[in-house]
């Protein structure tokens, strides 16, 4: 089946790939866009989570403040000087500060929450009257769906992205390694509000 030229372009600037993967892409898909599409996110990501062994020291720092009563900054890593200069990359780190500001994040990912604070969230879940009477496996998985809930909007990387409620943070930072063909770390931020105590 023949592709459009357009439909080639218009992959490869959603995607970041090379035009001749844009069009295999389309002609493994039948010329079904949306379908060809998924597919090259489901690669682009598999790539992202493949570099994300590699170290990423260079970068920028980001500051962003919001009607004088919020500041945030927050440093953006990836591989190369060369990549930290490009607008995609400014971008991304400046999307970030914005996202701390709107949504006051407590982690970066999972791994960053203390152990002390899991135990305590799980603790108030195994507690929790809705378990009583439900067989024990069904019990654990409302008790993991509850942790996961009370982290999701705690923990930068599993929020919703502010600027495409269709993706979470991790998903715009995989499509942003995907685009760069660079590692990409979110290392670490600062949220201060006005009158508000840490």
């Amino acid at each position: 089946m023949a592709v459009s030229i357009d439909d080639i372009r218009k992959l490869k600037e959603l995607t970041g790939v090379g035009l001749t993967d844009a069009k295999q892409a389309l002609v493994e898909a039948d010329g079904d866009f949306d379908k060809a599409l998924e597919a090259m996110r489901k690669k682009g990501l598999t790539k992202a989570e493949k570099k994300a062994d590699r170290e990423a020291r260079e970068g920028l720092i980001e500051g962003y403040v919001h009607g004088g009563r919020i500041g945030v900054l927050v440093e953006v890593n990836c591989e190369t000087d060369f990549v930290a200069r490009t607008d995609g990359f400014k971008e991304f780190a400046h999307n970030m500060a914005l996202q701390v500001a709107s949504m006051a994040p407590l982690y970066i990912s999972e791994a960053d929450i203390p152990a002390e604070e899991m135990a305590r969230v799980r603790q108030e879940a195994e507690a929790s009257e809705s378990l009583k009477g439900k067989p024990a496996e069904i019990a654990t998985k409302i008790v993991e769906g509850q942790i996961k809930k009370n982290f999701e909007e705690k923990v930068l990387l599993s929020q919703v992205y502010v600027m495409d409620d269709t993706k979470t943070v991790e998903g715009y930072l995989k499509e942003t390694i995907s685009k760069t063909g660079e590692n990409i770390i979110i290392r670490r931020f600062k949220r201060i509000e006005l009158g508000v105590d840490d």
